[in-house]
This record gives C-alpha cells, sequence and structure tokens, in this order.
C-alpha cells in the first residue's frame, strides 16, 4: 500500500471510530434522561475493579456499552483518542502494533482508562511519567447536570481537569479522553535485585528513581516486592530490540516466585513488551494463591482463559456476596477475617518505616512497591498539584500494595487493621488511595482529599447532587 493510500485508509478508520463513538454518547445521554430525577445516576456496569461493597441501586444506570473501544491512534502525533470505558487490554492491543503504549498501563487487563484517570493508577513507569491522569491532554465529561463538556489543563474547564482525578465519578464520568503515548521496544530485559536490609533497598530506589540507571544500565521500569524484612527485591526493567530468549508466565510458570533468587548478583530474565505489561495479571500479582491455582495440580487442570484477574475478581464478588471465605472459616472453628486490601503513598524516606511497621503489625506478606513522582517537566503540570489527591510535585513517592485478609478478634472494632493503616500512613505524611474500604471521619476525610475545592467542583458540576459525594461512596459504601 502506498503512503497514501496508507494515509487515507488510517482516515477512513478515524472517521470510522468517531462515527461509531459518537452513536454511543448518544445512547449514552439517553440513558441519563431515563433515570428518575429523584434517582442516583450511576453506571450500568456489571464489572469493576473496586473492592468495597456498594448499597443497590434500583434505578436503571447510564448505558456505556457504546464507549468501550479506542477511537482513533494518531502514530505521528503520538496520540490517542479512547473512549472511558475501554479496557487498558483493548487499549495495549490497539497502540502496539504501532511500537506505541500509554505512559502509564495499570498491571490488570480489565482496568479502564476512565477508571484510572477517576480512580487513579500506577504502574512501573510512573517513577518517571506519574499517573494515568497525568499523560491526558484533553477529556469529554458526562457531567452530573447531564452536559458534556470537554475539560483541558488550560480554559474554562480547567478546574474539572485537575479536579477529576480521585473523585470516583462523583464529579461526572469521562466519555473520551485524547492520552499521550510512547515509543516502546519489543522486549524488556529485567534485573532482579535482592536486599537483605529495607533501608539498602530505600536508598537504591531513591538513588534509581533520580539517576534512571543502576550498575550501568539504564532503567525504564522500576517496582519491587518485599517477602520479608531480610528478603526483598526490586525489579529494574530495560526497554531492547536485541533478540535472544523469552519468558512466558501465562502457564505453568509464576511471574511473582521467578524473582526470588540467593544471589547477591541480579537475576536476569526477559519478556516480550506485551508479557511484561500484563505480568502480573496470569495470577492478580499473588492472589491466585487463595483459589488454589498455584498447585501444579490444580493449575494444570484451571483452563487458561481463566487464568486472569478479571475471573478472579468474579470469585471474590461471589464471596463477597455470600460470605463464602467466613462461613468455610466458622466451618473450622475460626473467627471471620478482615479483608485488607489496600494502596497507599508514603514518601519515599518512610518506605523502610512503613514496611517495617505493616510487617510487624498486619500479617500478610508479600508486599508491592511502586515508586511514582509527579511530572514536572511538562508546563499544564509542573508545580500544579492534583487537589482530590495532593501529593507533592518534586517529591518521590513509594506506592505499597497489599491484598488478603487478616484474622479478627471477637468484639474488636470494625476495620481494625485498615484503620490501623489509614493512621500509621496520615502519620507518614502519606495517602491510601478510595478503592477499597475506608474508615475516615468526614472532617479527616474532607482534609486529605480535596476539602473545600470538592465542594465547589460539586457544585458547579453536580448543582443537584445527581451523583453520590466522594465521602458517601469511599467510606459509607452508599
Amino acid at each position: 500500500m502506498s503512503l497514501l493510500g496508507k494515509a487515507g485508509h488510517a482516515s477512513a478508520a478515524h472517521e470510522s471510530g468517531f462515527a461509531a463513538h459518537r452513536a454511543g454518547v448518544e445512547r449514552l445521554l439517553a440513558s441519563y434522561r431515563a433515570i428518575p430525577a429523584t434517582a442516583n445516576v450511576r453506571l450500568a456496569k456489571k464489572t469493576s475493579n473496586l473492592f468495597r461493597a456498594r448499597a443497590k441501586n434500583t434505578a436503571p444506570g447510564l448505558d456505556v456499552s457504546g464507549l468501550t473501544k479506542v477511537i482513533a491512534v494518531d502514530a505521528a502525533a503520538r496520540t490517542a483518542d479512547v473512549a472511558g470505558m475501554t479496557t487498558y487490554e483493548d487499549l495495549v492491543a490497539a497502540t502496539l502494533p504501532y511500537g506505541l503504549a500509554p505512559l502509564v498501563v495499570p498491571q490488570l487487563k480489565t482496568i479502564t482508562l476512565g477508571g484510572a484517570v477517576t480512580g487513579l493508577g500506577i504502574e512501573s513507569t510512573s517513577f518517571r511519567s506519574g499517573l494515568p491522569h497525568e499523560s491526558v491532554l484533553e477529556m469529554d465529561v458526562l457531567t452530573g447536570a447531564g452536559e458534556i463538556i470537554t475539560a483541558a489543563p488550560d480554559g474554562e474547564h480547567a478546574d474539572l481537569f485537575r479536579g477529576f482525578p480521585n473523585s470516583y465519578g462523583t464529579l461526572g464520568y469521562s466519555v473520551r479522553l485524547k492520552i499521550e503515548l510512547e515509543t516502546v521496544q519489543p522486549y524488556v530485559a529485567l534485573r532482579h535485585v535482592r536486599f537483605h536490609d529495607l533501608r539498602e533497598l530505600e536508598s537504591t530506589l531513591a538513588r534509581i528513581v533520580t539517576d534512571k540507571t543502576y550498575d550501568g544500565e539504564r532503567v525504564d521500569y522500576l517496582d519491587g516486592v518485599v517477602f520479608s524484612a531480610d528478603e526483598s527485591y526490586l525489579t529494574l526493567g530495560r526497554q531492547t530490540d536485541e533478540p535472544g530468549p523469552i519468558s512466558d508466565y501465562t502457564g505453568m510458570d509464576i511471574y511473582y516466585r521467578s524473582i526470588q533468587h540467593d544471589s547477591d548478583r541480579p537475576k536476569r530474565d526477559r519478556l516480550t513488551i506485551h508479557d511484561y505489561l500484563w505480568r502480573w495479571d496470569t495470577d492478580w500479582f499473588w492472589c491466585s494463591r487463595a483459589f488454589g491455582t498455584q498447585n501444579p495440580t490444580i493449575r494444570r487442570l484451571w483452563p487458561k482463559r481463566y487464568r486472569r484477574s478479571s475471573f478472579y475478581w468474579k470469585l471474590i464478588a461471589l464471596d463477597h456476596k455470600y460470605n463464602i471465605g467466613d462461613k468455610l472459616e466458622a466451618r473450622q472453628g475460626n473467627p471471620p477475617r478482615e479483608r485488607v486490601v489496600q494502596d497507599v503513598e508514603v514518601p519515599v524516606e518512610r518506605t523502610a518505616d512503613f514496611v517495617e511497621w505493616f510487617l510487624r503489625e498486619i500479617p500478610i506478606e508479600p508486599i508491592w512497591l511502586c515508586p511514582l513522582r509527579l511530572r514536572g517537566n511538562d508546563a499544564s503540570n509542573a508545580g500544579r498539584p492534583w487537589p482530590l489527591y495532593p501529593l507533592q510535585p518534586n517529591r518521590t513517592y513509594v506506592n505499597v500494595g497489599f491484598w488478603s485478609a487478616v484474622p479478627t478478634v471477637a468484639g474488636q472494632q470494625e476495620g481494625k487493621a485498615n484503620r490501623a493503616i489509614e493512621q500509621t500512613v496520615t502519620e507518614f505524611d502519606g495517602h491510601k488511595s478510595l478503592y477499597s474500604d475506608s474508615y475516615y471521619g468526614k472532617d479527616e476525610f474532607a482534609a486529605l482529599y480535596g476539602g473545600e475545592t470538592y465542594t465547589d467542583l460539586k457544585k458547579r458540576y453536580d448543582p443537584d447532587q445527581r451523583l453520590l459525594d466522594l465521602y458517601s461512596k469511599a467510606v459509607q459504601r452508599k
């Protein structure tokens, strides 16, 4: 095909994508108008990556079935227009053929772009590329008032653009997002570096974030895993087009187990860029062990198409609905368990302090570590924090993720472990993501998550309170 032919084909695909998107927007607006004025507006969405219970909604929801596609990819400009409910699995599938990827690709395939922006997301590029919302150039948002507006870093709706991240659908829902993309190579070369001391890991991590290198090699991806106080790892990834053998962790081999080794020399590995981006999804980090699928016999019998986070989440949802886990514990004479499924951010210099406290007080392992810095090399972002999740510009944080449950004691306060985590994170000048259970009081919550800024945004973009407010949704589970 000639260059002219390629351009014509791309143009036709571009027009077709936007035409389909416009039809999806019309269905969305029609569904909004069908919701009674006295009912809260919510998504008619069967799946979710949230881990907090919600009250049932008897009113019809928003029809987002036409907002699940990548609208267009502009390879020359390295941008993509993406419908809000598009999963990262589909987004990556559309961009990788061009040798491009989103600047930050959250770990699980069914996380949507709109969900990662309104609810935050993170991954191993976050030490250099920040959070997903920071690579958004503009977005169309359906507000609580039923209007679709375009929000950008500057202009009439710049306040919504800055306030949308961490609003969890309480200011509106993203309909279309235009995002930056970056060039990627076909492979990622990995080094798993072992540490026997958490403070040495902390100082090394901080140095890599600053230098973007380790032991003479460039670092493009950076995360870590803590198995115990004296066994932790940083995994350093480097993009490469060099041919060579690659590993596959979608079958019997399990990625997180491959990280561990006894040598003080880094263990090396290689993955395709596709498999690297989804390295955690097959086993939902290490959570697939709760379903027995890390037992080799069970793993062979478990259909491969079900070895993915979306299926494990369905099993968790059934457990939430029917209390299966607590009933099984009761049959063995054990108390119910408190779910501790959280991601928190603490300043890099408090990482060892927090992890040591956590290992001492909360019996959960392994723990995921992922450093991040807000992007400061962009005129639209430099020095301008995001008010609903006010991390400081030019400061390194480390996301600490832990996903399990702990035994309860009869008569103890509900959410005892989660409340202790919240208190400690605040004491360490950190923040906690809101996708799971939260127990903050109303005043403390307001101080941490937007305060008057959020109140003003709510008045402007949802004047009739058609959408739940953030405290009702995140803490009161409405």
